[in-house]
């Protein structure tokens, strides 16, 4: 008989808001295959379930008071945490952002988008994927630095396409029919763009493009 696999994610909600907190945990816990672990309104208290606890993903308040979510990644990465962290926000500022980004989150979700879009997100992020809309995306990647405009990008103009399309999330298949290509070449080009930067993985890929080569896209 196969072994049964766990499909279950795990969820922490890190945020100071009790009745925000208490909310989201009941209609996260209402949908299939989500178990929220632990919701908490401290650092100190998340990072107590951390070790406690098998975490799949983090749905992080930015703003915790006297705290951001900030310290709390790094506090976390230190403590040895490895899953996901999806930043839940009603608003950030663009050095926060971009700062965020950089930190290596999975994601940042706005706290006036709807319930249904939340678990949609869980589930990409968890799934691999990164969860950033169009005006993150541009945010993260403005070129700060007059000087960049002079280097050579590393990538070829294929390339650049296909990143474009892995940071909205697209799959192989979808690729190829925006650029026009059959699916196996966007594969031998995501390899190409995997070996350039050293990952395994497309949201490893993002994540290294946007801290290391962002000026140069």
């Amino acid at each position: 008989m196969p072994e049964i696999v766990d499909q279950t994610i795990h969820i922490l909600l890190l945020d100071d808001h009790t009745l925000f907190r208490e909310s989201i945990t009941r209609l996260l816990s209402s949908e299939p295959g989500f178990d929220v672990a632990a919701h908490c309104g401290t650092v100190e208290e998340a990072l107590t379930v951390l070790r406690q606890k098998s975490i799949d993903i983090i749905l992080l308040d930015f703003d915790l008071g006297d705290r951001d979510g900030r310290e709390f990644i790094s506090l976390a990465r230190a403590q040895g945490f490895k899953g996901k962290i999806l930043v839940v926000t009603a608003g950030l500022d663009q050095p926060a952002m971009s700062e965020l980004v950089r930190s290596g989150v999975a994601g940042i979700f706005r706290k006036h988008d709807s319930a249904g879009l939340l678990a949609q997100g869980i589930r990409e992020v968890v799934s691999g994927k990164v969860w950033l809309r169009q005006e993150q995306l541009e945010v993260a990647l403005r070129n700060h630095s007059k000087s960049s405009k002079s280097m050579v990008s590393p990538f070829t103009e294929r390339e650049r396409q296909v990143l474009s399309c892995v940071f909205e999330g697209l799959a192989n298949k979808e690729i190829a029919g925006r650029i026009g290509v059959s699916e196996g070449s966007i594969k031998a080009t995501l390899q190409q763009l995997f070996s350039k930067t050293g990952v395994r993985t497309r949201s490893q890929l993002v994540r290294s493009v946007l801290e290391h080569y962002r000026d140069q896209l």
